[in-house]
């Protein structure tokens, strides 16, 4: 009875709106300043806005206000900020089948096979985060494979990157797929030895075809997704994300929570595809709603897809698969004319690109309309990982922001090496280059890609070492930034990447109340320790969404 009525308290607790002015009081505060710089603060007075009303020195008068919070000398840091992820991905990834711990064929089945067990009542297996590099494997799995662990229900699994599918034969059957099914441009059906029939995994636009049969989730369901997103993320500290490829159901999910009192997250919005975008904010980017919590920033485009499923668009061949230089998703002119559409309603192009044909023709196409499209535009690619050195520079030239995930270098090495051979890396995962180019940069995880832990991701990017202190010293260690950017890119710069700056990402008066307590200063953790790192408390605008008691 006493855990169920403390239960009630917490939840009406966190449900109601700061209403008075708080002062929280020894801490060992850090923060970006204007200058880039780490500011050391002692305590902050919140205002009854929820914004940072003063910052306090050990040496000043603490203010008389409503309420105190001890902050019992723990570290605060700024709210940190994912600058690329997919949240509704986040949310039905944790209530489906994961498979990204899995490093056999074997131990993938054999959890596929309990998961249908432990749910009989659901027509679809759903899930993803299968990874044929990490099993071993050498190939893709095939459907016979997974019809061994179930035969008698569908079953779609989504690959680790999300640009692969793996089904099983009642799948297959039920999206009509057989081996008259044509290969959509900008995808690839995998075959069987016989060059016809459908082995059961999909490569990019070829997913299109299983997700057209696989049921859609009902706006209940939505809700129960992004309410689990939401607890997540904020385990980890995060309070604001920007949401790669937001469709109008998953907009609609996000406006019920705040609709109701039920957003706690920040999201910039990037709407998936040029059509969703008109659809959700009409002829420009939405209002901030919600107190800072919601908006439609612009749009994400795919030019290419992933590394680990050799659709990313080379310039020149893979040298672990010759002849094959990836998927191009669109070509140069629907390119710049979907560039135009959006920069003419002054949305936010967000740019998917990892392989280096890919990056070329989206700083080039970035390059040709600037001229047209002058002002704070910020343009944005994502990933940008295979950028050959001579287009790195442009990346300066156009304010481009390149929006990457520390984790995906460490994840990746092994692979990277294999898909393009050791002459080809100048240019991969070059953080430190682009910024001394001129570029800025922005950080985020792609979960459920990879795990949201910002901490991993702050260890990566100041070592390029992985969670094993693999490589010794770290790999292409000139591209490793400092401990300052690092955070930098979690906080104020993924602000800026979305349009966000002087509303959150700084603990600085007028901004703002966003803040972590944590168990230790990550300017000073060794990167073990850093990994290790404990979100103690999590708050969202002078409210506390987490408490880790």
């Amino acid at each position: 009875m006493k855990l169920k009525l403390l239960a009630t308290v917490l939840a009406f607790a966190f449900a109601l709106p700061a209403q008075a002015d708080v002062l929280v009081d020894n801490v060992e505060g850090l923060t970006i300043g204007e200058d880039g710089k780490v500011q050391r603060f002692t305590a902050l007075v919140i205002d009854d806005d929820g914004k940072v009303a003063q910052i306090l020195q050990a040496k000043d008068k603490k203010p008389q206000t409503d309420y105190r919070e001890d902050g019992k000398g723990r570290v605060m840091i700024p709210g940190l900020i994912d600058a690329h992820v997919h949240v509704m991905g986040v949310g039905i990834g944790a209530l489906t089948l994961d498979l990204s711990e899995t490093n056999s064929l074997a131990e993938a089945l054999d959890k596929i096979r309990a998961f249908a067990a432990a749910n009989p009542d659901r027509p679809w297996i759903l899930g993803r985060g299968w990874n044929q590099e990490k099993w071993g494997l050498g190939r893709f799995p095939t459907a016979a494979e997974l019809d061994s662990a179930i035969a008698d229900r569908p079953v779609y699994l989504e690959r680790v990157d999300g640009h692969a599918g793996w089904a099983n034969s009642v799948a297959l059957r039920a999206a009509g797929v057989d081996a008259a099914t044509k290969t959509p441009a900008g995808g690839r059906i995998e075959r069987l030895a016989d060059g016809k029939t459908p082995s059961g995994v999909f490569v990019d636009r070829a997913t299109d075809i299983m997700q057209a049969a696989v049921p859609a989730p009902r706006p209940k369901e939505r809700d129960l997704a992004f309410a689990e997103a939401q607890k997540l993320l904020h385990r980890f500290g995060i309070t604001a994300v920007a949401d790669m490829g937001t469709s109008i159901e998953d907009w609609q999910a996000f406006r019920r929570a705040g609709d109701r009192g039920a957003l706690t997250l920040r999201i910039m919005s990037y709407a998936a595809g040029p059509d969703q975008m008109e659809l959700i904010a009409g002829s420009g980017p939405s209002p901030w709603l919600y107190d800072d919590k919601l908006r439609l920033n612009g749009v994400k485009l795919y030019l290419d897809g992933a590394l680990g499923s050799r659709g990313a668009w080379l310039k020149r061949p893979y040298a672990d698969d010759p002849g094959n230089t990836g998927l191009p998703l669109m070509n140069a002119a629907q390119f710049r004319n979907i560039l135009v559409r959006a920069a003419t309603g002054n949305f936010q192009p967000a740019i998917h690109a990892i392989g280096s044909a890919a990056n070329e023709d989206a700083l080039n196409a970035i390059g040709e309309i600037a001229e047209s499209f002058p002002g704070d535009r910020r343009w944005r690619i994502e990933h940008a990982q295979i950028v050959e050195p001579v287009d790195l520079p442009k990346f300066g030239q156009n304010g481009i922001i390149a929006s990457m995930q520390p984790v995906h270098q460490t994840s990746d090495r092994l692979m990277v090496e294999a898909r393009l051979g050791p002459d080809r890396l100048e240019g991969a995962y070059a953080w430190n280059t682009i910024l001394q180019l001129g570029g800025r940069l922005a950080f985020g995880s792609d979960a459920p890609v990879e795990s949201p832990d910002p901490f991993a991701g702050l260890a990566a990017a100041t070592t390029r070492m992985d969670a094993s202190g693999e490589p010794f010293g770290g790999w292409r260690p000139q591209d490793r930034v400092t401990r300052e950017q690092a955070l930098a890119g979690f906080t104020s710069d993924a602000a800026y990447a979305g349009f966000a700056e002087g509303r959150f990402g700084r603990l600085l008066p007028g901004e703002r109340a966003d803040f972590v307590l944590v168990d230790r200063d990550p300017m000073l953790a060794t990167p073990s320790e850093l990994r290790a790192t404990k979100v103690l408390e999590t708050w969202v605008g002078g409210r506390k969404v987490y408490d880790a008691d």
